[in-house]
This record gives C-alpha cells, sequence and structure tokens, in this order.
C-alpha cells in the first residue's frame, strides 16, 4: 500500500497551494508537503500560469468597466 505522504501532490493539489500562496494563507502540513515532495517547476508553472490569468482577468475587468 503506497503512503499518501510520500506521493508527489496532485495536480489539484498543486492548485490549490498556489491559490493559497497567492493569497498568503498556507497550512504547515501542505507547505511541507510541497517543499519536501513537490516538483518545483510544476509550482513555478502553475504560478505563472494563474499570474497570467489573474492579470488579464483584471485587463479584462477593467475594460469591461470602461
Amino acid at each position: 500500500m503506497v503512503n499518501d505522504e510520500n506521493r508527489e501532490p496532485t495536480i489539484w493539489q498543486v492548485t490549490l497551494s498556489v491559490l493559497a500562496a497567492a493569497l498568503g494563507v498556507q497550512s504547515r502540513e501542505n507547505r511541507e508537503r510541497d517543499f519536501t515532495h513537490g516538483n518545483p517547476y510544476i509550482f513555478i508553472a502553475a504560478g505563472l500560469i494563474f499570474t497570467t490569468l489573474f492579470v488579464l482577468g483584471l485587463i479584462g475587468l477593467v475594460y469591461l468597466i470602461l
């Protein structure tokens, strides 16, 4: 039986970690999981995607208001 604590984070867990990082709220347990078992390149890519979507969303909101 595979121990869940020794596996890499799933895509859903990476997404939630990136969103929590953007808001500045992350549990110690999740942060330790990300740093011990996560691939940094996945988190960097997810962060860049989130940032791009966030900026495009803000630009779209401004155009919608104007």
